[in-house]
């Protein structure tokens, strides 16, 4: 196997779709997701799932060369550095400007182009959901974007990320800033295999949307 190839299906991924390991000084097994520890590493797909594979099969201590203690909450650990990484990002976003915040302000980014993505609290409204979806929607069929929406934070996460209070809805403005943070929140929807909501998936739902 080559240096990123995880350990779990033999397959080779660009570094980005993979979480690289290491062996800690007290001989656990260390997560790496910025990729800059020291000594021998080992990937394995950025899935939660096949992180539970590598742990529950023991795979880490074949891979590193030598015996390693796996924390029996290693998939928690990484999901919670990923959720980390993430709201830091968006936190960096917000201060750059490049984010927009509340209902009237998200839906108006969308219509105007200048979101990348959207995110929804988990505690958001259905009828709130619906208006900002029915704008990427109509961004879409205009020719625009089929731009993301996410519901991976709680209103109390998005809230201290953004250092506001009561976020429910969010834009993630398609700038520097924003498209880092839309990176992390989309590695964090893959790791829990969570597919994001577009505005338009496929033909059928895009006739269906202009009924």
């Amino acid at each position: 196997m080559n240096d990123r190839t995880c350990i779990v299906t033999r397959q080779a991924r660009e570094a980005d779709e993979l979480i690289r390991f290491v062996a800690g000084p007290d001989g656990s097994v260390v997560p790496d997701l910025k990729r800059k520890l020291p000594g021998r590493g080992c990937w394995v797909g950025a899935e939660r799932s096949l992180v539970e594979k590598a742990a529950a099969k023991n795979l880490f201590s074949r891979a590193l060369k030598m015996a390693v203690e796996v924390p029996p909450d290693l998939a928690e650990r990484v999901e919670m550095l990923y959720v980390s990484h993430a709201l830091g990002t968006l936190g960096l976003a917000r201060k750059a400007g490049a984010v927009a915040l509340g209902a009237a302000k998200v839906e108006a980014s969308v219509r105007n182009g200048k979101a990348a993505g959207v995110l929804h609290a988990a505690e958001a409204s259905e009828d709130g959901i619906r208006k900002i979806a029915s704008a990427r929607r109509s961004l879409a069929h205009a020719g625009g974007q089929n731009m993301p929406a996410f519901r991976l934070f709680s209103e109390a996460e998005l809230s201290l990320a953004f250092g506001a209070t009561n976020v429910i809805h969010a834009a993630v403005l398609g700038q520097g800033p924003g498209e880092a943070a839309l990176k992390r929140i989309r590695a964090l929807a893959k790791y829990r295999d969570i597919e994001p909501d577009f505005a338009v998936s496929g033909a059928a739902g895009a006739a269906e949307d202009m009924e």
